[in-house]
């Protein structure tokens, strides 16, 4: 069969996490009370954030951010998988697919950068306590969300582009919950060894540049940490920036489990279930360790409880 250009492909099909009526079902409920508590979890934390004014600093401006990105990042691809189980049906449309993959990666590239920048803010904060206020100005805390984002619009449009340079000679039907470019450019009629390269170097640039600087970040707050004498004193250094270490393990671990399981397994489906940890699980997990952990937070929501009740 003679390829088809994708511009006249009218839908794929998404083949989801299971075929069973019944798992369907307990799909539905498992995944609509995720999203619920991820969406209801992070615009708690923003509400708390902009309410309080004692919270309008470089720390709390930032996760504020994260927790939109968060919800952002499920929107992305829940609701869509929602409907399908929903209405028994597979399919969607090539502008939503194309639509998934391009802001997917956009929030995706915005997580990690965002969190890099957090891991700058610890450091600042750790490193250079008297000078934090200084530093980390609120100018400095808008460019560093604006040029996040930036990079990030960047980093999609990069992947709308190799998206929409595929050719597919049959229906498409993707072995996941959402429109995966490594999936669909598996499922290509022609060589993309080409984009797979494209694909791992974005990755590479996006990803580990961003990881590289948490990592130096907390190098030097290890260091930093080191040379208090007191137990004490470096519990509550350690503990300013704990939060923010579980959130960053959690992301980039999962994101190494997608990856690793992948390749290490020959059904796609697998891949598919290990990627609800990094797609479903992280965002909805983020606003209970940041609020568990952080007294500033738990004050400013036990606030706003107490207003409404």
């Amino acid at each position: 069969m003679e390829p088809q250009n994708l511009t006249g492909v009218s839908e794929f099909l998404l083949l989801g996490l299971s075929d069973d009526p019944e798992v369907q079902l307990l799909l539905f409920v498992l995944f609509l009370s995720m999203y619920l508590v991820t969406v209801l979890g992070n615009l708690l934390i923003i509400l708390a954030v902009t309410s309080d004014s004692h919270l309008h600093t470089a720390m709390y401006i930032f996760l504020s951010n994260l927790s939109l990105t968060d919800v952002s990042f499920s929107t992305t691809t829940i609701p869509k998988m929602l409907e399908n189980l929903q209405t028994h049906s597979k399919s969607i449309t090539y502008a939503g697919c194309l639509a998934q993959v391009t802001v997917f990666s956009l929030f995706v590239c915005l997580e990690s950068l965002l969190l890099t920048v957090m891991a700058y803010d610890r450091l600042v904060a750790i490193c250079h306590p008297l000078h934090y206020l200084v530093i980390m100005n609120p100018r400095l805390c808008a460019l560093l969300v604006l040029v996040s984002f930036s990079i990030s619009l960047l980093s999609s449009l990069l992947h709308y582009l190799v998206m929409s340079q595929l050719t597919f000679c049959a229906e498409v039907e993707i072995p996941h919950f959402f429109c995966d470019l490594s999936q669909l450019l598996n499922l290509a009629c022609f060589d993309t060894s080409t984009n797979n390269i494209l694909i791992y170097f974005i990755g590479t640039i996006f990803g580990g540049i961003p990881l590289s600087g948490i990592l130096y970040s907390y190098t030097q707050i290890m260091s930093s940490i080191l040379r208090i004498s007191s137990l004490g004193g470096r519990y509550k250094a350690f503990s300013t920036c704990g939060s923010h270490l579980v959130v960053v393990c959690l992301f980039y671990g999962t994101g190494l489990g997608v990856y690793l399981s992948s390749a290490a397994s020959s059904s796609p489906r697998k891949g598919a279930v290990a990627s609800v940890m990094y797609t479903v699980v992280t965002p909805m997990l983020n606003p209970f360790i940041y609020s568990l952990r952080n007294k500033d937070i738990k004050t400013a929501l036990w606030r706003i409880i107490s207003r409404i009740a």
